[in-house]
């Protein structure tokens, strides 16, 4: 099994973690009689080796024939997980750009595609599987493949490894369409869409599809079918998507090229199962999160699963209604009707249904969210997430997750009144530092209607540690905040890391400009001037004049970010719109296109500030209100919030266009 192994210089390769001196120890482990510690090694190699993927680096390619060699022994305990990362590693090779691609890489790919074919016969069914996978995304030419593809098809029995092999074959065609056995390997796809096991069906339209359009249309019955089927479960136990009900149902959808609005709206009718009902929400909102247009077909559906037997489907259910707020206020009754439904999720925060509830309550600005806002504020346990998150926006995938409660009470600024003395409480009471800066930033959100919390700001502002937060909150709040005026002009005309800050919310409350600018001049002294900087020159207006040549030799940065925060100051400062709106509009290309950024929405904002003048931006976002996709870059809710913010943001441009 080792021979080669110590000729290779192992010193000079490298892995993801540096020099793959290691490796070959690691290999033998993998050999060893101990089977936990033959899988710990076999893990070790996958992090190295993989880790996330991105390149195939040279160890890669000088371990392969050793890989081969111990999935190939059947001693060996951690083969599966030998095979997984070969697998990963041939997906990944024709992924990746050519300058992430080991040289030695192909060539040693073409060495042991021979070795991987015999795996095919391997007695154990597994090892067949993982077989059939490999071959499925590796880059060889069906030439090289299908012949012994279609041999394991003929021989095989064991039900999973047929479906691993069908992918295979499938995928294998997409490498070459025509050739010797084209007419046998259509004949055979052909015929399995009539094959009376269900999976069967299932895996040769996922075989199909990608080169038959039309076809997913045509056998969306059959789909659906297969897909609610008891039988499903027999996908768990492949190499190729090693998922249950939910994975199948999420890898069909996306065979789809655009909304799967009927496969999705089939999921979602009645079924015994909980893992079907509640997998049939999960792509309802991935659907939804991706596209606009179902929102209305999807409404009444969604709702209706408020009353399902399982907490998971109703906690979905509430929070997709969250996603999809205003939208969704037709059903605030339905929704206020979970409020004490405390059943909780599995996951680690255990969120319940009852705060899926409030929250999608919240986002339809009902007020009676309210009382189970204020008791979670107040208590110590909640579901709510501790921390502001992200999570990327992947087609089809929806992250049902709760914001943070500070995110949720941002968004209520019609109810500070009820809400302010649970938040002053918070404030005067908790010592945590992350809590207080939370809270302040949920009163900088609310603004001039905060103003009877400016005592507690006063209080918190004698800490240093709760300076900056309690400063943003009063500068939010404005003139009503005047009694920080003398503490705020101490700290500004003390200097020191404070002193733009302090200047900034003492013109806030006091309207007088003279601190803040000669703060400025200092923060601009050295060179470009910082991009907080920027934001409070446009704050000050016309009074920041004289840093106009300095602002505008800025509205050709590089970083976008800074490009259109000085456009706006430059505009806001001088007028200037021949040079700020088409410093603004170089950020916002792409949103015609269907394209967000997070630069984009303030982008818009300024522009539509400007009016008139503003013409460009307007004709160039003139159909962006018909655009189906969503606009956004995040996942979970923060997309649809998003998306309902740009388009607010258009609608205001071309409405101050015209």
């Amino acid at each position: 099994m080792w021979v080669g192994l110590d000729a290779v210089d192992w010193a000079a390769l490298k892995h993801n973690y540096g020099s793959a001196e290691d490796v070959p120890g690691l290999l033998r482990r993998c050999a060893g009689p101990d089977p936990d510690d033959a899988e710990e090694a076999a893990c070790d190699l996958l992090n190295l080796l993989f880790h996330q993927g991105g390149w195939v680096c040279s160890a890669a390619s000088a371990a392969l024939p050793f890989l081969l060699r111990l999935a190939a022994t059947p001693e060996v305990t951690c083969r599966r997980t030998v095979m997984e990362l070969v697998a990963r590693l041939a997906s990944e090779a024709e992924q990746v750009i050519e300058r992430f691609l080991d040289p030695a890489w192909r060539p040693a790919w073409e060495r042991a595609l021979p070795e991987v074919l015999v795996l095919l016969g391997d007695p154990e069914p597994w090892i067949r599987r993982d077989a059939a996978d490999v071959v499925g995304v590796c880059g060889s030419s069906g030439e090289l493949t299908l012949p012994s593809l279609l041999q394991r098809w003929k021989a095989e029995d064991d039900p999973a490894t047929r479906l691993d092999v069908i992918l295979a074959i499938g995928q294998a065609v997409l490498r070459q369409p025509a050739g010797v056995h084209a007419a046998e390997v259509s004949d055979l796809l052909q015929g399995l869409l009539n094959a009376p096991e269900a999976q069967v069906r299932l895996a040769a339209v996922h075989a199909l599809a990608p080169s038959r359009p039309g076809l997913l249309e045509q056998r969306l019955e059959m789909l659906l079918e297969a897909v609610r089927d008891p039988s499903v479960e027999l996908w768990r136990h492949t190499a190729a998507m090693d998922s249950g009900t939910q994975g199948v149902q999420h890898r069909t959808a996306a065979l789809f090229p655009g909304p799967c609005t009927d496969f999705a709206l089939g999921l979602l009718k009645s079924h015994p199962a909980e893992e079907q009902r509640t997998g049939a929400l999960a792509q309802a909102a991935g659907l939804l999160a991706q596209w606009r247009s179902p929102t209305s077909v999807f409404l009444p559906r969604v709702a209706a699963r408020l009353n399902d037997p399982a907490g998971e489907a109703r906690f979905r259910a509430a929070e997709l209604l969250a996603c999809l707020g205003p939208a969704s206020a037709a059903h605030a009754d339905e929704v206020a009707a979970l409020i004490g439904d405390n059943a909780a999720r599995t996951t680690r925060k255990q969120e319940t249904v009852s705060e899926a509830a409030l929250w999608a309550l919240a986002r339809m600005n009902d007020p009676r969210c309210l009382p189970g806002l204020i008791e979670l504020v107040a208590g110590t346990r909640s579901g709510f997430a501790s921390n502001s998150a992200s999570y990327p926006a992947t087609a089809g995938w929806h992250h049902a997750v709760l914001p943070s409660l500070p995110e949720v009470l941002r968004g209520l600024a019609d109810h500070v009144e009820r809400l302010l003395p649970v938040v002053c409480d918070q404030l005067g009471t908790t010592t945590d530092q992350q809590v207080i800066n939370r809270f302040c930033q949920v009163l900088a959100g609310w603004g001039p209607a905060a103003k009877a919390a400016v005592p507690q700001l006063l209080s918190l502002m004698e800490d240093d540690r709760n300076w900056d937060g309690a400063a943003l909150a009063i500068a939010a709040i404005g003139p009503a905040g005047n009694g920080a005026r003398e503490l705020l002009l101490a700290r500004a005309d003390a200097g020191g890391t404070h002193t733009e800050l302090a200047a900034w919310a003492y013109w806030k409350v006091s309207g007088e400009p003279g601190p803040l600018l000669e703060a400025l001049e200092l923060a601009a002294a050295p060179g470009s001037i910082p991009r907080p900087a920027l934001r409070k020159l446009a704050d000050l207006g016309p009074h920041a004049a004289r840093f106009a040549d300095r602002i505008r030799a800025m509205t050709t940065d590089t970083d976008p970010w800074s490009r259109v925060e000085a456009a706006h100051a430059l505009w806001a400062t001088t007028g200037d719109t021949e040079t700020a709106v088409p410093a603004l509009m170089t950020a916002i290309q792409g949103l015609a296109k269907g394209n967000y950024l997070p630069v984009m929405l303030p982008a818009v904002r300024h522009l539509a500030q400007i009016g008139p003048a503003a013409r460009p931006a307007a004709e160039l976002l003139h159909a962006v209100p018909h655009q189906d996709l969503r606009l956004r870059s995040s996942g979970a809710w923060r997309g649809f919030t998003q998306d309902e913010d740009i388009r607010d943001a258009v609608d205001e441009l071309l409405a101050a266009y015209g």
